[in-house]
């Protein structure tokens, strides 16, 4: 979506197959980067220049739910590493590119997660609310910057990972999440409204945009269709 508004993409994941794919689809270009690893960004800054208009901070992972009192720590390390020093070191390190374009957008995706707790989500509701206090602070470290700062926090999306990577594999549980919901939100959905974020005149800044589906009043409260069983 982002190519179709006129943007050249810079495609950056790990798995250098899929963004080679995705950059080949959208005549962007493909960078095999890791957030968290220091070299690996900085190969990236180094891959888009002196100019860059928009950063989308996607990268992102829940991975467990059990309760605190059984913690796995190095899954709450590995969401800490990814949802809140590995945006730290991408935006550290593509900044000045940011604020030499004379008019930079810094996107970061949180989560409705990173709003409030939930009983089994602690690592990763602690992790987006530090993803979204990073975003608070940010917009007020470069209030003179011509750098916009803004986070869209989704709600229950439906994807082909997000689920199975927290559950470590196991089906049933990641299609237990949206059991019942036949219409969450899909990664369209949320493209679209980054898209319109990143869109704006430069004098707009979208501080943040909260973005569920219909049936998800909160956290804990969705609707649900009985089971036909």
């Amino acid at each position: 979506m982002l190519a179709g508004a006129g943007y050249h993409v810079f495609c950056a994941a790990r798995r250098t197959d899929r963004v080679e794919a995705l950059a080949a689809e959208v005549g962007g270009t493909p960078v095999t980067c890791d957030v968290t690893d220091t070299e690996s960004v900085a190969r990236l800054a180094q891959a888009v220049g002196a100019s860059l208009n928009l950063l989308v901070n996607n990268a992102g992972g829940a991975f467990g739910a059990d309760p605190v009192a059984q913690a796995d720590g190095e899954d709450w390390r590995r969401m800490f590493d990814v949802n809140v020093i590995g945006l730290m070191q991408v935006t550290r390190a593509l900044l000045p590119a940011l604020v030499a374009s004379g008019d930079g957008v810094i996107l970061n995706v949180g989560s409705t997660a990173g709003r409030i707790a939930y009983e089994g989500g602690a690592g990763y509701t602690a992790a987006k609310h530090g993803t979204k206090v990073v975003t608070e602070t940010l917009r007020l470290e470069l209030w003179d910057q011509p750098v916009r700062v803004c986070e869209i926090a989704p709600g229950m999306v439906k994807t082909d990972e997000f689920a199975l990577v927290r559950f470590d594999g196991d089906q049933e549980k990641a299609e237990a999440v949206y059991r019942g919901v036949p219409d969450p939100l899909t990664a369209d959905d949320i493209a679209d409204a980054i898209t319109w974020m990143a869109t704006r005149p430069a004098h707009v800044n979208v501080d943040e945009l909260v973005i569920r589906p219909r049936r998800q009043a909160a956290q804990h409260k969705v609707h649900r269709e009985p089971s036909p069983d």
